[in-house]
C-alpha cells in the first residue's frame, strides 16, 4: 500500500456527546466516528488522532499528567493508553471484555484505570496501565453501569452509576493483591423517603403462630432460589427507587447524586448514609430547581455546578441540609454534560445538539459558543468544483453546512425537509440537494456566509435517490425508483428548466455520467435491475447518448416531455453477475459485485452505431479484483479519471489506479460497526476526498499523496484541474452572475407562471360535468395530487391544448353518443315487449363487448374477493363455534340448565359437571384401595390377643361405638352425611399428619363433592322432567280450553308458559328463520331448483282443483261427512215458509198449530243450548284450575329443590373450605421445604466462603511475616548504616567527625518544593498527598539533596574527597531510610488489609452461626406446624324464638313449649348471671384488701430497717468539742452574740484583703495582656513557620524514631538507669512513711477508742 501513494487525515468534522473530556487546562477531546478530535479552547485549533484499532468506543483522561485512553470497537477489543501532546502510545490494554466497554475512567492519584464491560461477562477491572498490569477484576459486577469514577482523593475508592443503583467499589490492597469490595447505596424512593426491607433477614421461631401459619419470606413463598432470589423479590416487593443520572465527589470524599426525578443526594460512601438535599416534591423547594433532573454536576470551592432540563445553569451553595442559588447562567438551549478543566478556571458545557459552550467565572459572565457543528448523520458530503474547496453536506435532519478547506463551519441552512442526496454543480456555485418527498432543491452558494434557496421543482412522489451532473455543467439527471430519468438544464441562466425525462426498464440503482467534449456528446450510465435479479441488484446497464447543443424543446422531446429517439441514443448491455454499483469512464465500466465481493471492469464496445437500441449486448469482465470485504460498495472517479475511489460499510476508503486495480491505498475513514461510510467525493485537483459516514455522524476530509511517480505525473490531476478552470472560467463567471441576481425561493418565486398554470388545471379539472362521468375518456381527467409533479403538468397541459383544440369535435361526439344510447335505451323496450321467441339477449344490445368483459372480470374479481374474505370470516367463527362447544358443551357431561317457578321469579340451577378423567378416576380408585388396606391393618392392631367373653365388656363397648359415631359426626365438618354422601373412606381429621395423607384426603374430598352435586342434579332432572310433564298436560289442558273458548265465542289470551334459553339451551344451537333479517342468498343452482319446487306445487294444487268427489263434498256437506260436537250451539230452528211470506192475521189454523209447535221446539233448544254452554263454562274452569293447582304444586317441590340446593351449597363450600385448608397446609410445607434448601444453599456456600477466606486468611498471614522478615532485616540494615558512620570516617578528627555527623543527620524539606496560592479553584488541591507522595518520595528526596551536597554546604577545611564520600555515605543512609519508611507503609497497609480479612472471617462465622439457628428454628416450626392440625367442626346453634311475621310460618323443625318454661329459664339465667357477678365483685375486692395489707406490711418492715439503720446511727455518733460544747451550755443567746461578732471582724478584715487582691490583680492583668500581646505576635511569626515545622518534625520524629543512633542508645541507657534508681530510691521513702503512718494510725485509733467509748459497747457489756 505505501509503495504508491498514502492518505493523510486533513480534518474531521462531527460531535455525538458520547465523550468529551479535558486532556489539558485549554484542549478538549472528543470522539469523532473512528477518530479522536483534539480541540484548543483558545486557538479553536483542531488535531485528529487516528484509532490504531478498529473504531472508538469509551474514553477518558487524566488531566494531571497529560494521559488519555480509549477503547477500540471489535471482538476482544483492546485498551490504548496515551500521553498528550505528544500522542505516543504508552501501553495497550488487553483485557476479558469480549464485545465492548462502556466506561472507562483514569485516576488522579496515580497509573491507575478503571473499566467496564458489556455484556456478556459485565465485568469491572482496575489496570496499571505503566505496566500493563491487571490489578484487581470482579465479573458480573457492571450491568447496567454508564459511568466510572474514581474518587480524586483515593485511587482506592471507585464510584459506578448505573442506569438504576449506585455502588461504590473499594480496592483493598495488599503489597501486591488488589481486591474489589462493594458496597451498594440504597436510594431512596421516588417520594424520598427510605426504603426498608419488607422481612428480615432471620428468622426465629415464634411462640404462637399466626392464623395463617408461620411467617416465611417471600421468596420461600415464590420459590426462588440463589444468588439473584433476594433481588428479583425486592424488585417485585418494593417501591420504586430514586433514578441516578450524575454523580461528583466532595472534597471530603462524599457523593454528591442528581436524580432523573429531581432530587439532590449527599452519599457517605463510608457509613453508606444518605442525605436528600433537595426534594422537588416538599412545598419549601427552590422553585427555580423544581423543574430541574440534575443532568450533570461538577464541583468548585464556590459550590456546586447542576445542569437540567432547562436551558440554565446554576452555581448551588451547600451549607448542611440547606441549599441556595448563587449564580444563574442563561444557555441557547439544553445541556447534559459539565466539566471543569484541570485549573479549574473553564467550565466547558456540551449538548446533544452538536454545541460547546465555555465559560470563565473568574473573567467574565459570558457563555462562549466554542463549537457549533449540529449532530445527526450526514446524508452526502461534496466538494465544491473550483479552486477554493469547500464543502457541502447535508444531514438527515434537513440541515445542509459549508465547511472551509481547513474543516471550519462557515455556515449552514435549514431546508426543512428530509434530504436523501446531494451534487455540486461544476459550471456555478450552487448545489443540488434530491428530498425524500420527490423535490430537487438548488442551493445558491455564492454568499459562503448565507445560503440560500433559488429554485425546486417536484419531479417524483417518491425519493430521489440519485443527482448527477456531467463534468462540463450541461446537464443534471435524476434518478429514483419509478424507472424515470429526468434530464435538467444545469445552468441557472435556463433557471434550471427540465429539458425532458426518458424510461429505464426498472428501478435506477446507480447513475453515472461522462462527458466527451470531442464528440460532444454526454453519456449517462444507469444500472437497473434484470429478469431474474432483486430490487437491490441490478444485471441491466442502460447507456444513454444525449448530444451537447442547443435544441428546441419541441425537437427534443414529445408533447409529454419524453425525450425522442433520434435525439437520445440508447444501448443495452448485461453482465453475468448482479452488480451493487457502477460508474461510467470514458470507455469503460467500473463496478462492483455484492455476490463477489469484487471489482470488476468492463471494457464498453467502440461501434455501437449497428447495434439496435432493443439489442442487448453481454459483457464480459476485463478485470476483476477483491474489493471490499464489507459491502456493499461505492466508486468514485476522480475528475482526470485514472484513480478509482471506493468505500463499503467497512469504513475503508481504498484508492486505485484505473488502468492497474490490484494495488491500492487504504484509509479507515469510519467505523465499520456503525455501517461504515455513505459516500465519497473528490476535489477538483483530485488531491482531497470528503467521505460522509453512515451512522457515526463524522466528516472525514483527507489528503491524498501518490509516489513512485514522475514530476509530470503528479501534476497531470493538478493540470487537468487547471485546464477545466480555464475552459469553464467564463461559463462560471457567467451562470455566477445570473445566479447571485436569482431571488431566494418562497419569497419572489420565478415559477409564478407555473403555479399560475397549476391552479388553472385543477380548477378545470374539478368542474369537469357530473353527467359525463361514464364516458371512459374521462377517466384521464381524474383530480391530480395535491403537489403534482412536472411531468403531471405536462400532461395536464396536453390534456387542455387537446380540449380547446377539438371542443368542437368533442362536442358533436358527445351528441351523438347521446342520440346514440337513447335509440339504443328505445330498443331494449321494445324488445322487453317482443315475445318469448323473439326476444333478443341484453348482450345483442351491447356496442362495446371488451370494455363489457373487462368490467364483468373487474367486478368478478371484486366478488370473488369479498366471497373469499367472508368466507373466511365464517370459517374463523365456525372454528370459534366448535372450540367454544367443545370445550364449553361436548365436554360436559352434565349440561348446564335451569328450572324456573309458574308464578314468581325463583330459579334453581344444577350443577354442571365434566366427565372425570382418566387420571381423577385412576387416583380415586387407588386411594380407595390404599385406604383399604390401611383400615384392614388397622382393625387387625386394635384385636386383642386375649378375648373376654363377659356381657360386661360388650355393653361397655357398644355405648363407646355410639359416642365415636356422634364424636365422628360432630367432628366431621360438613353435612355431606346427612345428605347421604358419607364417604367410608374419608381419613379422620386428627390424623392427618403426612403430606401423602392430606393430598388423599383431597381427592376423597372432591369426589364428596363430586357426589353431592351428581346427587343434587338427579333430583334436578327429576324435577325438570315434571315440569316438562307439566307443560305438555298444559298445552293438552290449554287446547281443550280453546276448543271452548271457540265454541262459547269467547276471545282471550291463554296463560300457556314453556321453556326458556336456560331451561332449554340446546336450543341455542338452532337458528330459526325468524332471527335472520337479511334476505337468504341463493345460488344459482338453489334458485332453479326452487323455480321447481314452485312449478311442482303449482301442478299439484291445479291436479287438486279438478278433484270431482272433494268439490261434491264440500258444496253439499262443507267438507264434512258428520255434524260435530261442537257445533250445536250454532244450530237454529228454521221458521216455517209461511212466517215468512204472511202476516199473521193471514195465519191458518193449521198454521198456527205448526207456529206453536215450532216456538215449543225453539224454547227446548235455547234451553238445551244454555245448558251445553254452562257444562262448557264448568268444564272450561275445571281445566283452569287443574292447571293452577298443577304449577303450584310444581312451585312447591322447586321450593323444596331450592333448600336442597342451599343445603348441598353449604356441603360443598364446607368440604371445598377443608380443601383449601389441607392445599394451604402443603403450600406451606412446600414453602419451609423451600426455604430450608434457601437456608442449606446458603449455608453450603458460607462454609465454601469460610473456606476460602480461612485459606486466603493463612496465605496473607504467610505473606505479612515474610514481609515482616524483611522490614526488620532493612531496619537493621539501616541501623547498621547509622552505626557505621563513625568508623566510615576514622581517619579525621573526631570533633570533625561529630560536626559530619550532625550534617548526616541534617534533611531537607521537600515539602517546601509544592507550590501553593491562595487563589487556586481546584477544591482537591491537596489531593497529591494522598496517593503518591510514598511512592515518590524518594525521588523528590533525592532531588532536595542535591542542595546539601553543594560545596558551599561543605565545612571550611574539610577534603572535597570526603566531602564526596560523606555526601555519598549520607544519600545511602537517605536512600536506606526511604526504603524502610516505603516498607512500614506497606507493611501497615498489609496488617490492615489482614486484619479486614479476619474481620471478614469472624463475620462468616458469625454468618454461619445465624444460619444454623436459623434452620433449627425452621425445623421446630415446621414440626410443631405439622403437629398443630387445623380441624373444621360444625357447631350447633342454640334455639332461637321462632318468628311468626311470615303469613304462613314453618313449624317443621320447632319445639312447642310453655310460656312459663321459658321464661323460667330466662329468670334463672339471670338470677345465676346475677350471682355470679356477686361472686367475682367479692372476689376482686377481697384480693384488693390481700394486696394492700401485703403492700402495707412490707412498707412497716421497710420502716422498721429504717428506723434500727438511724439508731445505729445515733449510737455510733462521734461528736467534737464544739458540739459537747454547744449541747453542755444553756445560755445559748450570749454565745450566738459572740460568735455575730466574730463573724462581723472577719466579715471587715476579708472585705480589705479582697480590695488589695483586686489591686494586684489588676496590675497583673496589665502585665498579662502587654505579655498577651508579645505572644500573639510571636505567634504570628511561629503561624507562619507551623506548617514546614510540623511536616518536618513528622518527617525528623519518623527517622529518630526508625533509626536511633549510638549516642542517643548511650543516653537513653543512662537516662533509664537514673530512673532506676530513682524510683528505687522512692520506695524505699514510701516503704518508711508507710510504716510510720501505719504506726500513726494505730496511736490514733487507741487514743479515740479511750477519748470517746461507744455507746453500744456499754449496752452490750
Amino acid at each position: 500500500m505505501d509503495e504508491i501513494g498514502s492518505l493523510e487525515i486533513r480534518w474531521i468534522q462531527g460531535f455525538t456527546n458520547k465523550n468529551i473530556e479535558f486532556v489539558d487546562d485549554k484542549t478538549v477531546f472528543y470522539t469523532c466516528g473512528s477518530h479522536i478530535c483534539f480541540l484548543n479552547l483558545e486557538t479553536k485549533t483542531q488535531s485528529v488522532l487516528q484509532s490504531p484499532g478498529r473504531g472508538v468506543g469509551a474514553l477518558t483522561a487524566n488531566t494531571h499528567s497529560g494521559m488519555f485512553a480509549f477503547s477500540e470497537q471489535k471482538l476482544s477489543p483492546s485498551i490504548f493508553v496515551y500521553i498528550f501532546p505528544e500522542l505516543h502510545l504508552k501501553n495497550e490494554l488487553k483485557g476479558t471484555a469480549q464485545l465492548d466497554y462502556t466506561s472507562l475512567t483514569l485516576s488522579d492519584c496515580g497509573p491507575y484505570l478503571g473499566c467496564c464491560s458489556s455484556l456478556p461477562d459485565y465485568t469491572i477491572t482496575v489496570w496499571n496501565w505503566e505496566n500493563a498490569e491487571l490489578l484487581c477484576t470482579q465479573p458480573q459486577a457492571g450491568r447496567e453501569v454508564i459511568s466510572l469514577v474514581f474518587n480524586p482523593l483515593n485511587w482506592l475508592q471507585l464510584c459506578a452509576l448505573g442506569t438504576s443503583l449506585l455502588t461504590v467499589w473499594n480496592i483493598e490492597k495488599s503489597a501486591s493483591f488488589h481486591l474489589l469490595k462493594p458496597s451498594v447505596i440504597d436510594l431512596p424512593a421516588t417520594d424520598g423517603s427510605l426504603v426498608e426491607k419488607l422481612w428480615p433477614t432471620s428468622h426465629t421461631a415464634s411462640e404462637q403462630f399466626s392464623y395463617f401459619g408461620p411467617e416465611m419470606p417471600p421468596s420461600a413463598i415464590i420459590g426462588l432460589r440463589g444468588d439473584k432470589a433476594e433481588s428479583i423479590v425486592t424488585k417485585l416487593c418494593t417501591k420504586a427507587r430514586l433514578t441516578p443520572t450524575a454523580i461528583c465527589w466532595t472534597a471530603t470524599s462524599e457523593l454528591y447524586v442528581g436524580c432523573e426525578e429531581g432530587f439532590l443526594l449527599l452519599v457517605d460512601p463510608e457509613r453508606l448514609s444518605i442525605s436528600v438535599l433537595f426534594n422537588p416534591t416538599t412545598a419549601d423547594a427552590t422553585p427555580e430547581l423544581k423543574q430541574s433532573n440534575f443532568q450533570a454536576l461538577a464541583l468548585n470551592r464556590n459550590g456546586l455546578i447542576a445542569v437540567g432540563k432547562e436551558n440554565v445553569v446554576h452555581c448551588l451553595q451547600i451549607k448542611g441540609a440547606q441549599i441556595s442559588i448563587t449564580q444563574t447562567w442563561q444557555l441557547e438551549g439544553p445541556v447534559t454534560t459539565v466539566m471543569y478543566s484541570p485549573d479549574y478556571e473553564t467550565l466547558l458545557l456540551s449538548s446533544n445538539m452538536g454545541q460547546i459552550y465555555m465559560l470563565n467565572p473568574t473573567r467574565s459572565e459570558k457563555i462562549v459558543k466554542v463549537l457549533d457543528v449540529l449532530s445527526g448523520n450526514f446524508v452526502a458530503a461534496a466538494l465544491l468544483q473550483y479552486e477554493k474547496n469547500i464543502c457541502v453536506s447535508v444531514r438527515d435532519s434537513g440541515e445542509l453546512q459549508l465547511w472551509s478547506a481547513d474543516g471550519f463551519c462557515l455556515s449552514s441552512l435549514s431546508l426543512q425537509a428530509e434530504v436523501t442526496c446531494l451534487a455540486c454543480c461544476p459550471i456555478a456555485q450552487y448545489a443540488a440537494v434530491g428530498t425524500a418527498t420527490g423535490n430537487v432543491l438548488f442551493i445558491d452558494l455564492n454568499m459562503e456566509q448565507q445560503p440560500r434557496l433559488v429554485h425546486q421543482v417536484l419531479l417524483y412522489h417518491r425519493p430521489v435517490d440519485h443527482l448527477v451532473f456531467d463534468q462540463e455543467g450541461h446537464y443534471l439527471f435524476t434518478g429514483a425508483l419509478d424507472s424515470h430519468i429526468y434530464v435538467l438544464d444545469a445552468k441557472p441562466s435556463k433557471k434550471f428548466s427540465v429539458i425532458g425525462y426518458t424510461v429505464v426498464p426498472g428501478p435506477v440503482l446507480s447513475l453515472s455520467t461522462q462527458c466527451i467534449r470531442d464528440l460532444k456528446q454526454v453519456k449517462v450510465l444507469a444500472l437497473c435491475p434484470g429478469h431474474e435479479s432483486k430490487n437491490h441488484d441490478g444485471s441491466l446497464l442502460i447507456l444513454l447518448t444525449l448530444p451537447v447543443r442547443n435544441l428546441t424543446e419541441t425537437a427534443l422531446c414529445d408533447l409529454h416531455g419524453c425525450l425522442s429517439n433520434h435525439i437520445l441514443k440508447v444501448s443495452l448491455y448485461e453482465v453475468p453477475h448482479p452488480l451493487k454499483f457502477c460508474i461510467l469512464g470514458v470507455s469503460e465500466v467500473f463496478t462492483y459485485c455484492q455476490r463477489r465481493k469484487t471489482l470488476q471492469r468492463f471494457q464498453l464496445p467502440q461501434d455501437t452505431d449497428s447495434i439496435s437500441s432493443h439489442q442487448v449486448v453481454q459483457l464480459q469482465p476485463e478485470q476483476e479484483v477483491k474489493g471490499h470485504p464489507l459491502g456493499p460498495a461505492s466508486l468514485v472517479l476522480s475528475p482526470h479519471q485514472l484513480w478509482l475511489a471506493s468505500v463499503g460499510h467497512d469504513g475503508l476508503l481504498h484508492i486505485r489506479e484505473t488502468t492497474s486495480m490490484e494495488q491500492y491505498i487504504e484509509l479507515q475513514c469510519h467505523s465499520y460497526r456503525l455501517c461504515g461510510v455513505r459516500s465519497v467525493s473528490f476535489s477538483a485537483d483530485s488531491q482531497t476526498l470528503l467521505t460522509a459516514g453512515f451512522n457515526d455522524g463524522s466528516l472525514v476530509c483527507a489528503s491524498l499523496r501518490i509516489k513512485g511517480l514522475d514530476a509530470g505525473e503528479m501534476n497531470s490531476a493538478t493540470q487537468y484541474s487547471q485546464s477545466m478552470n480555464y475552459f469553464l472560467r467564463n461559463i462560471i463567471i457567467k451562470e455566477n452572475a445570473v445566479l447571485i441576481n436569482l431571488p431566494e425561493w418562497g419569497k419572489e418565486s420565478p415559477a409564478g407562471s407555473e403555479k399560475t398554470e397549476e391552479s388553472e388545471v385543477s380548477v378545470r379539472t374539478a368542474t369537469v360535468d357530473v353527467t359525463e362521468q361514464d364516458e371512459s375518456y374521462n377517466s384521464l381527467l381524474s383530480a391530480p395530487s395535491s403537489h403534482p409533479t412536472w411531468l403531471e403538468y405536462r400532461q395536464e397541459a396536453v390534456v387542455e391544448e387537446d380540449n380547446e383544440k377539438y371542443s368542437e369535435t368533442k362536442k358533436n361526439l358527445r351528441k351523438r353518443m347521446k342520440e346514440m344510447r337513447d335509440i339504443i335505451q328505445e330498443m331494449i323496450r321494445e324488445n322487453e315487449k317482443a315475445p318469448e321467441m323473439e326476444r333478443l339477449e341484453l348482450q345483442e344490445f351491447n356496442l362495446d363487448v371488451e370494455e363489457q368483459k373487462r368490467l364483468d372480470v373487474i367486478m368478478q374479481q371484486e366478488v370473488t374477493r369479498v366471497r373469499n374474505e367472508i368466507e373466511l370470516e365464517i370459517v374463523e367463527k365456525c372454528y370459534l363455534r366448535d372450540v367454544l362447544k367443545r370445550e364449553c358443551w361436548y365436554s360436559m357431561k352434565v349440561k348446564g340448565r335451569a328450572v324456573k317457578a309458574f308464578h314468581s321469579e325463583h330459579e334453581v340451577k344444577n350443577y354442571p359437571l365434566k366427565e372425570r378423567s382418566e387420571k381423577e378416576l385412576e387416583d380415586l380408585h387407588r386411594v380407595e384401595n390404599m385406604r383399604t388396606l390401611e383400615k384392614a391393618a388397622s382393625s387387625l392392631q386394635q384385636i386383642s390377643p386375649e378375648k373376654n367373653s363377659n356381657t360386661t365388656s360388650v355393653k361397655e363397648q357398644e355405648p363407646g361405638e355410639g359416642g365415636h359415631e356422634a364424636e365422628s359426626d360432630a367432628v366431621t365438618g360438613s353435612y355431606s352425611a346427612q345428605l347421604g354422601c358419607s364417604n367410608p373412606y374419608l381419613y379422620n381429621q386428627f390424623s392427618l399428619q403426612t403430606t401423602e395423607q392430606k393430598v388423599n384426603q383431597i381427592i376423597l374430598l372432591q369426589d364428596m363433592i363430586y357426589r353431592v352435586k351428581t346427587t343434587f342434579n338427579a333430583e334436578f332432572e327429576a324435577v325438570h322432567r315434571q315440569k316438562v310433564q307439566e307443560l305438555s298436560r298444559m298445552r293438552e289442558r290449554n287446547r281443550q280450553i280453546r276448543e271452548i273458548m271457540v265454541e262459547l265465542e269467547i276471545n282471550e289470551m291463554l296463560w300457556e308458559p314453556s321453556l326458556d334459553d336456560s331451561e332449554w339451551p340446546e336450543r341455542l344451537f338452532t337458528v330459526d328463520d325468524s332471527e335472520i333479517k337479511a334476505e337468504k342468498y341463493l345460488t344459482p343452482e338453489q334458485k332453479k331448483e326452487e323455480e321447481v319446487k314452485k312449478l311442482e306445487e303449482q301442478r299439484r294444487l291445479a291436479a287438486k282443483a279438478d278433484n270431482v268427489r272433494e268439490r261434491a263434498l264440500g258444496d253439499m256437506m262443507d267438507g264434512v261427512l258428520e255434524v260435530k260436537k261442537e257445533d250445536f250451539l250454532k244450530t237454529e230452528m228454521p221458521p216455517p215458509e209461511f212466517v215468512l211470506t204472511k202476516p199473521d192475521v193471514q195465519w191458518s189454523e193449521e198454521e198456527k198449530k205448526v207456529y206453536k209447535e215450532y216456538e215449543k221446539k225453539s224454547k227446548e233448544l235455547s234451553a238445551e243450548k244454555e245448558k251445553y254452554k254452562k257444562s262448557l263454562e264448568t268444564e272450561m274452569k275445571k281445566l283452569q284450575a287443574s292447571t293452577k293447582d298443577a304449577t303450584e304444586r310444581f312451585d312447591e317441590t322447586l321450593k323444596k329443590l331450592f333448600e336442597k340446593k342451599i343445603k348441598c351449597e353449604m356441603a360443598i363450600y364446607q368440604e371445598e373450605l377443608k380443601v383449601t385448608f389441607l392445599v394451604y397446609s402443603i403450600h406451606m410445607e412446600e414453602v419451609m421445604r423451600n426455604r430450608e434448601l434457601e437456608l442449606k444453599l446458603r449455608l453450603e456456600k458460607t462454609l465454601a466462603y469460610k473456606d476460602e477466606l480461612e485459606e486466603e486468611v493463612k496465605k496473607h498471614e504467610r505473606e505479612v511475616e515474610l514481609f515482616h522478615e524483611t522490614y526488620d532485616s532493612l531496619l537493621a540494615e539501616d541501623k547498621v548504616l547509622d552505626k557505621e558512620f563513625r568508623k566510615e570516617f576514622f581517619d579525621i578528627p573526631r570533633h570533625v567527625v561529630d560536626h559530619l555527623y550532625k550534617l548526616f543527620k541534617r534533611r531537607p524539606r521537600v515539602q517546601k518544593m509544592r507550590t501553593q496560592t491562595d487563589n487556586n479553584q481546584n477544591p482537591f488541591k491537596d489531593q497529591s498527598l494522598c496517593g503518591s507522595l510514598a511512592s515518590n518520595g524518594l525521588g523528590k528526596m533525592l532531588m532536595a539533596m542535591h542542595e546539601l551536597d553543594a560545596q558551599e554546604n561543605m565545612p571550611e577545611g574539610l577534603n572535597p574527597s570526603i566531602w564526596e564520600r560523606f555526601c555519598l555515605v549520607r544519600r545511602t543512609k537517605v536512600e536506606s531510610e526511604q526504603k524502610v519508611r516505603v516498607k512500614a507503609l506497606a507493611l501497615a497497609e498489609m496488617q490492615a488489609f489482614l486484619q479486614k480479612r479476619r474481620n471478614e472471617d469472624k463475620t462468616a462465622q458469625q454468618e454461619i452461626k445465624n444460619l444454623t439457628d436459623e434452620l433449627e428454628s425452621l425445623h421446630k416450626e415446621k414440626h410443631r406446624f405439622l403437629m398443630d392440625i387445623m380441624i373444621q367442626v360444625l357447631l350447633k346453634q342454640g334455639q332461637v324464638e321462632m318468628s311468626t311475621t311470615d303469613f304462613t310460618p314453618d313449624f317443621s323443625d320447632c319445639v312447642l313449649l310453655d310460656r312459663s318454661v321459658v321464661e323460667d329459664l330466662n329468670s334463672s339465667i339471670r338470677a345465676l348471671g346475677e350471682q355470679k357477678i356477686a361472686a367475682m365483685v367479692e372476689t376482686k375486692d377481697l384480693r384488693k384488701g390481700i394486696i394492700q395489707l401485703e403492700w402495707e406490711n412490707k412498707m412497716k418492715r421497710m420502716q422498721i430497717e429504717d428506723l434500727k439503720t438511724k439508731a445505729r446511727d445515733i449510737q455510733m455518733l462521734r461528736l467534737s468539742e464544739d458540739q459537747k460544747e454547744y449541747l453542755n451550755k444553756t445560755d445559748r443567746d450570749s454565745r450566738v452574740s459572740k460568735q455575730v461578732s466574730t463573724l462581723k471582724k472577719t466579715i471587715a478584715f476579708q472585705e480589705k484583703t479582697h480590695l488589695k487582691d483586686l489591686e494586684i490583680r489588676k496590675k497583673k492583668i496589665k502585665q498579662l495582656s502587654r505579655q498577651a500581646a508579645m505572644k500573639a505576635e510571636k505567634n504570628a511569626v511561629l503561624d507562619q513557620q507551623i506548617h514546614d515545622m510540623q511536616v518536618t518534625v513528622a518527617e525528623m520524629r519518623h527517622i529518630y524514631q526508625a533509626a536511633a543512633s549510638e549516642e542517643n542508645q548511650v543516653a537513653k541507657t543512662e537516662e533509664r538507669y537514673q530512673e532506676i534508681l530513682k524510683r528505687r530510691n522512692l520506695k524505699d521513702i514510701a516503704r518508711a512513711q508507710g510504716e510510720e503512718l501505719a504506726f500513726l494510725s494505730a496511736e490514733v485509733e487507741r487514743l479515740r477508742m479511750k477519748n470517746f467509748p461507744s455507746l453500744n459497747q456499754l449496752k452490750h457489756n
